[in-house]
Parts: structure tokens; sequence; C-alpha cells
């Protein structure tokens, strides 16, 4: 079984071209494959459902307001 091939002429430019698309369509389908199957996924986080407990700060009308203007010559409270 003796198969000749041609080293020049339009049919070898074929065979060139047919290899580089080959080469070309295993190395697309071994990206598919690597991201598909042996990827590390990102996980998800659980959404959790009790954070309706969670303490708020209270706000200035639940509070009773801004105080009354301290006057300049009264020094601050705390102080």
């Amino acid at each position: 079984m003796d198969i000749d091939f041609q080293t020049s002429g339009v049919a070898a430019d074929w065979m060139i071209f047919v290899a580089i698309l080959l080469a070309i369509g295993i190395g697309i389908a071994c990206f598919v494959i690597w991201l598909f199957m042996f990827r590390k996924t990102k996980k998800r986080r659980k959404r959790r459902d009790g954070h309706h407990h969670r303490k708020i700060n209270p706000t200035l009308a639940q509070t009773g307001g801004l105080p009354p203007p301290r006057s300049p010559e009264e020094p601050p409270r705390g102080v």
C-alpha cells in the first residue's frame, strides 16, 4: 500500500489548509471542554431571609428631633 502525497500544487495547498483548520478546531474543542468540565464555578452566596431582625439607627423623627440651639456662652455638654 503506497500512498503518494503531493508536495506542491493546489492539492497540497488544500491539505495544508485542512490540517491548519483541524489543529485550530482541536484547540477550540479542548478549550471548550476545559471551560465546562474542569474550570471551577463561582459559588453563589445563599441569601439569608433572617435579616429583618437587625436593629437600625433611629431617625431624628423617632428620637424627637435635634436638641435646642445652644447659646455661645454655654459650654458644650459633657466637658
